[in-house]
């Protein structure tokens, strides 16, 4: 970072993909209002200081559907700006595979110490149909990524296109 550059606060965050039947778990989380955001993302959060991202991703998974995750490869990594309401002026997220879909089928909010609290719905979704975060999970096979057909996906959104990592 050249002395010009302003200082980026960047968070790190992990996200689940539980894919099952054409569909992927995902979660409507709530506004200020108490009322839905009008969008889904996956189910996930952020990295605590000095914690590892599996193990992360397998408080993040419980706290949000109650249920433990059998965490599998990294999909993708994301990369974007954001004011959000941690601070962070940047984003930099990783999805990995969860490898237990059946575990996910049936998830009572009521049961969670997060559910409630943070989002109106936890449910299968289409994503060619629904309003998902971010954006290219509307435009990409989920279920190649899955079976090892593809690399990692490097999605950047700050500025540059999108890349992939060969395995």
């Amino acid at each position: 970072m050249s002395q010009s550059e302003p200082h980026s606060n960047r968070r790190v965050c992990v996200r689940g993909i539980v894919y099952k039947d054409g569909q992927i778990l995902a979660q409507e989380l709530i506004n200020s209002k108490g009322e839905g955001r009008g969008f889904y993302c996956t189910p996930g959060g952020g990295v605590d200081p000095k914690e590892d991202l599996i193990t992360a991703l397998h408080r993040e998974m419980i706290e949000e559907t109650g249920i433990e995750p059998v965490i599998g490869n990294l999909l993708f990594v994301q990369q974007f700006a954001d004011t959000g309401a941690h601070g962070e002026d940047e984003q930099l997220e990783f999805f990995f595979a969860i490898e237990n879909p059946d575990d996910y089928t049936s998830i009572d909010l009521s049961q969670t110490t997060h559910g409630l609290a943070e989002m109106v719905s936890c449910e299968f979704i289409d994503t060619k149909t629904s309003n998902i975060y971010p954006v290219f999970l509307q435009h990409i096979d989920i279920e190649s990524y899955l079976t090892g057909g593809q690399p990692v996906l490097i999605w950047n959104e700050l500025g540059s296109s999108s890349t992939t990592l060969v395995q």
